[in-house]
């Protein structure tokens, strides 16, 4: 009993989805429906079924201490809770519609748009990669995360059987899942020679019986398991210290990077946006347009 409601096992429900969506939209659902649940607690308001008053309360408190996005997110995790306990749903009035503008209108954050691993960028942190079992797989992770145009989660989703010499030396890839492609439909990418090497002496080292194309190594040994994405993101940014570069310029590297590096380098080499769109399995030009700011200056010099 929370005061004088209770409150419907909502985890229970929510665990129906397992399998039909990503992993880390299930984190973000049992998250948010936590907090919701936990404000409503602080204020005495049962959270299911919740009124739309309840709901705009919430909303415009975190507002104050949230981006617009995590606000969002959340509205969407109420409406699934209450659909899947099969309550009347209060995100559909109006009112809601009118606190969402209230909480962008009064906190019009600009989103931050990771610093582009460019090719210059690239090529000086695979010169910086030691000659060690570490340096040859970050080597190969990111010279193929360039070339593919990957989200961090797409490249450490990788397995051995997705890639595929052809007889040009060059690799054809299968990314089998991403954020964009969630029923794994997947979509075709190609390497370069050079990186279809860093690959193959990658895999020399690493041996034939690891699931995984990239996999953690321990004391010297491959472990069969997957990389975890933070990976990523921490070997940009080692890799990015190794090669000299600015604290302050170290921090705006990410682990989406790659992706918004290699965007930029096709848009300077002329390619349309369909055709970057196409390379790196975009839905949405507004997203894409994003991460090409801050290649559209350079383009005329």
């Amino acid at each position: 009993m929370d005061g004088c409601f209770t409150i419907p096992d909502w985890r229970s429900q929510f665990a129906r989805l397992e399998g039909a969506y990503a992993p880390s939209t299930m984190k973000s659902y049992y998250a948010d429906v936590q907090v919701f649940v936990d404000w409503c607690a602080g204020e005495g308001q049962p959270p299911f079924p919740a009124d739309v008053a309840t709901v705009c309360a919430f909303l415009e408190a975190q507002g104050k201490e949230k981006a617009a996005s995590t606000v969002r997110r959340r509205l969407y995790a109420i409406r699934k809770a209450h659909r899947l306990l099969r309550l009347p749903d209060p995100t559909q009035d109006e009112d809601i519609n009118l606190s969402l503008r209230r909480v962008r209108r009064a906190r019009p954050i600009r989103p931050k748009q990771a610093k582009g691993l460019t090719r210059d960028f690239l090529d000086a942190f695979i010169a910086g990669e030691p000659d060690t079992p570490w340096g040859l797989r970050n080597k190969a992770m990111l010279s193929l995360g360039y070339e593919l145009l990957s989200r961090r989660s797409e490249l450490v989703a990788l397995k051995t059987d997705d890639i595929e010499v052809r007889p040009d030396g060059t690799l054809q890839v299968i990314v089998r899942r991403s954020k964009a492609d969630p029923f794994g439909q997947g979509r075709l990418a190609f390497t370069s020679r050079a990186t279809a090497t860093r690959i193959a002496d990658w895999l020399a080292w690493r041996g034939p019986d690891i699931s995984p194309l990239f996999c953690p190594i321990y004391q010297d040994h491959p472990i069969d398991r997957d990389l975890s994405t933070t990976t990523v993101k921490r070997l940009i940014k080692t890799a990015a210290t190794r090669a000299g570069l600015d604290p302050s310029v170290v921090g705006e590297f990410s682990g989406h990077s790659l992706r918004v590096g290699a965007a930029q380098d096709l848009l300077k080499k002329g390619f349309d946006t369909a055709a970057i769109m196409r390379a790196g399995g975009w839905k949405s030009v507004n997203v894409l347009s994003r991460y090409l700011e801050q290649a559209e200056h350079n383009v005329w010099a």
